[in-house]
C-alpha cells in the first residue's frame, strides 16, 4: 500500500492534535415495563428548544444528548457519560432505551411529536415532525442511534467528499462489527411486509443480522431512493438537494400544508421539507448561523465536518458506546480519507444500497458475498483486507497519543472477524435466548435497568450539578425571550423558511 505510506505522511502532529470528534446519542424514554413513557420532556432537563446538550428528536419521548468537541475519545465519551448522569436524574423513574430498536410502541398516532414551545422556530420543529409521521409514519422515527461527528484540520472539500465516497463504500464493516439490533418486538412490524423470523415471546428477528436500523425496515424512504445523490463533489451535492428541497412530490401535495381544520401538516409539499430530512450513513456539514439553511451554510463556507449516521447503540454499553469503539471510527475515517476514491456512478451508488441491506440482514451469515467493481467478494474477505489496511493508521495514532489504544481496537475488530460470536449483534441474541427465553423486551428492560445504576452509582459532583442547573435555566428563559420576542407569523415565516432563495 505505498498510497498509504505517502498519505501517512501528511498526518502531522499538528493535524492530528487538530482532530476532533462528538457524539450525538439518541434513546427514547420508556416506563420500567418496556412501554413508551407519554410525560412532557422533563421540565428539570431545560428546554428541548434551546439547551445546548439535552435535547429531544423525533419524540417528546425521545432524549437526544449532544456532547461538545473534543481532542480525545476519552474525554468525549467522559462527558456523554457526565450528561447521563444529568439526564437520569432528571427523568425519575423513567429509562432511556439502550437498544436502537423502540420499547413497546402505541398506536402509530399516539407516539407523541416533540414539542419547542409557541415561537415560530419551536413549532416549525414540531410541524417538520408531523409532515415526517405523514410521509413515513411514527414507528420508523423513534429508532434510535448514535451520530459521530469528526473533522480534521486542513482538509478541502474534495478531500472531504473524497472521504465520504470511501465511507459508503466501506461503511458494511461498520455495520457488521457494530451492529446491535438484530431483533425487534413484534409490534413495530404491525401492518408492514417484512421477512423477521420469530424467536422468543412479541419478538422478531434474523437469525444471521446485525442492524434492522440499517436495514429495510429502517430508515427507508421509497420517494428518497428516487433520489440520485452523487457525492463527487459540494456543487454537485448541493444541486441534488436543491432539487429534492425544491421538487414537488404528489403524495405530500395530496396531504397537503394544512389540513380542513387549518392545522398544519408539514412544512412544505416537496421530496424533502428540509435537509434533515435525507437519509444516508454519513452527511457533510457546517455549523449554521442562527435561521440560516443548512445547505446555504455548505455552498457558502464549505464542509467543516462529516456526520457518521449508520451507528447502533450497543446495549451492552451504558451510554450507548465506548472509547475503543470511538477510537476505531477514528481510524477507519482517516483510512477512508488516505484511500484512493474514485468518483461514483449509478450504478456503483445502487450497489452500495444492496449492500447495505444485505448486511444488515444477513452480515453474520457464513459465505456471504456484497459487489464489489461488478464482481461478487466475499464480505469476511473484503472487512480483512480493509482491517489490514487500517494497521499503519493505528500504529500512527498511537504514536501520537501513545499507549497502544488505537491497535488494540483494531485487534478486537480482527478477532470479531474471526469468531462472530463475539460481534455485539451476536450478543444480543445469545444474551436474549441465554437469559430472556428469547424476548426483546425483556432483555432490553434489564440492559436498561443496569444502565441506570450504573450512571446513578457514580457520584455527580456539586459543581457539575449546579452547573447543568444553570444551563438548564438558562435554556428555559431563552425560548421565554424568543417566545416574547415573536412578531411574524408562522406563515410568513414558513414560507420565507422554506424559500429557494434561502438555499444559497
Amino acid at each position: 500500500m505505498p498510497f498509504l505510506n505517502t498519505a501517512l505522511q501528511s498526518l502531522t502532529p499538528e493535524r492530528l492534535a487538530g482532530m476532533r470528534r462528538g457524539i450525538e446519542k439518541e434513546s427514547l424514554r420508556a416506563t420500567l415495563d418496556g412501554k413508551l413513557v407519554h410525560t412532557p420532556h422533563p421540565t428539570a432537563l431545560g428546554s428541548a428548544l434551546t439547551h445546548p446538550a439535552i435535547t429531544t428528536d423525533f419524540s417528546e419521548s425521545q432524549i437526544e444528548i449532544v456532547t461538545g468537541v473534543h481532542a480525545k475519545a476519552e474525554d468525549c465519551i467522559a462527558q456523554l457519560e457526565e450528561l447521563h448522569q444529568v439526564v437520569y436524574r432528571g427523568i425519575a423513574d423513567e429509562r432511556l432505551w439502550v437498544s436502537s430498536m423502540p420499547c413497546h410502541l402505541p398506536k402509530d398516532h399516539d407516539i407523541p411529536l416533540g414539542q419547542y414551545g409557541t415561537s415560530n422556530i419551536g413549532r416549525a420543529k414540531t410541524v417538520y415532525r408531523m409532515g415526517l409521521s405523514h410521509r413515513y409514519g411514527r414507528r420508523m422515527q423513534t429508532i434510535s442511534g448514535i451520530h459521530y461527528n469528526w473533522s480534521l484540520p486542513g482538509l478541502s472539500n474534495d478531500e472531504y467528499f473524497a472521504l465520504i465516497r470511501n465511507f459508503r463504500r466501506h461503511s458494511f464493516l461498520l455495520l457488521l462489527l457494530f451492529g446491535a439490533s438484530p431483533a425487534v418486538g413484534e409490534c413495530f412490524v404491525v401492518g408492514h411486509e417484512h421477512e423477521l423470523l420469530p424467536l422468543g415471546e412479541h419478538t422478531l428477528h434474523m437469525p444471521h443480522g446485525t442492524s434492522l436500523r440499517m436495514g429495510r425496515l429502517g430508515y427507508q424512504s421509497d420517494a428518497q431512493a428516487s433520489l440520485a445523490v452523487s457525492y463527487n463533489g459540494l456543487e454537485g451535492y448541493g444541486a441534488s438537494l436543491q432539487d429534492a428541497l425544491t421538487r414537488a412530490w404528489r403524495p405530500y401535495e395530496a396531504v397537503g400544508i394544512q389540513g380542513p381544520d387549518g392545522e398544519y401538516q408539514q412544512l412544505s409539499t416537496t421530496l424533502l421539507q428540509i435537509e434533515n430530512e435525507f437519509y444516508g450513513t454519513i452527511r457533510p456539514k457546517r455549523t449554521i448561523i442562527s435561521g440560516e439553511r443548512p445547505l446555504h451554510a455548505l455552498r457558502q463556507r464549505g464542509v467543516e465536518y462529516v456526520e457518521v449516521r449508520c451507528m447502533d447503540l450497543d446495549p451492552f454499553e451504558a451510554v450507548g458506546i465506548n472509547a475503543s469503539t470511538a477510537r476505531f471510527l477514528d481510524v477507519f475515517l482517516l483510512h477512508c480519507l488516505l484511500s484512493p476514491s474514485p468518483a461514483d456512478t449509478p450504478a456503483e451508488i445502487a450497489a452500495l444500497g444492496r449492500n447495505q441491506h444485505r448486511t444488515a440482514a444477513h452480515g453474520r451469515q457464513p459465505g456471504l458475498t456484497l459487489e464489489r467493481g461488478g464482481r461478487d467478494v466475499a464480505l469476511v474477505d473484503w472487512a480483512a483486507e480493509l482491517l489490514e489496511a487500517c494497521g499503519p493508521i493505528a500504529r500512527r495514532l498511537d504514536q501520537h497519543h501513545g499507549g497502544q489504544a488505537h491497535q488494540q481496537a483494531l485487534a478486537a475488530a480482527r478477532q470479531s472477524l474471526v469468531d462472530t460470536a463475539l460481534l455485539p449483534s451476536a450478543r444480543v441474541l445469545q444474551a436474549m435466548r441465554a437469559d430472556h427465553a428469547g424476548a426483546f423486551v425483556p432483555f432490553v428492560q434489564a440492559r436498561s435497568e443496569l444502565a441506570r445504576q450504573a450512571a446513578l452509582a457514580r457520584p455527580l459532583s456539586a459543581e457539575a450539578q449546579a452547573r447543568w442547573a444553570e444551563v438548564a435555566a438558562n435554556s428555559l428563559a431563552e425560548q421565554a425571550r424568543i417566545e416574547a420576542a415573536q412578531t411574524l407569523s408562522f406563515e410568513d415565516f414558513r414560507r420565507d423558511y422554506v424559500s429557494p432563495q434561502r438555499l444559497g
